[in-house]
């Protein structure tokens, strides 16, 4: 029962974390945000978001592409005015990637599409259902197998 229980949760993840299944989700939250803010450019402002200002390289793994995909996708979101380049202080030679308020007042847009699209989605659970659900999703990224 234990492994059958493993299995399940392990397909669910599989199709959760597949990028064709995230890039459908970003291309609908995505949807009249600007010719910028489409799902290419949408793991790097996310990533840009949740870890502060990086460098490409360093951005690279937490966007789920390698540093020239950033790269690419971070001069589209520049030209829109949302993120802008500045000196790394610990390396001259190097620029890091930043939002701007623009870019945070995207990042704050996009949020709210995903929160209100995820509570539609759960619409038909019974009440308490998804707050028992967030819950134990907390505490299963917390002390699962990704720490």
């Amino acid at each position: 029962m234990e492994n059958e229980v493993g299995h399940e949760i392990a397909d669910a993840l599989g199709l959760l974390l597949r990028r064709t299944t995230r890039a459908q989700l970003h291309k609908q939250l995505t949807e009249g945000m600007g010719e910028a803010v489409d799902e290419l450019t949408y793991p790097v402002l996310s990533a840009l978001a949740r870890t502060g200002p990086r460098s490409a390289a360093d951005l690279a793994p937490d966007a789920g592409v390698d540093r020239s995909g950033v790269t690419r996708r971070a001069s589209r979101l520049e030209a829109a005015g949302l993120i802008r380049r500045e000196a790394d202080p610990t390396d001259r030679r190097a620029h890091l990637l930043v939002l701007t308020e623009q870019g945070h007042s995207a990042v704050t847009e996009l949020r709210r599409r995903l929160a209100a699209h995820i509570m539609t989605s759960l619409s038909s659970w019974a009440p308490g259902e998804a707050e028992t659900f967030a819950r134990h999703l907390r505490r299963f990224t917390a002390e699962g197998p990704f720490t």
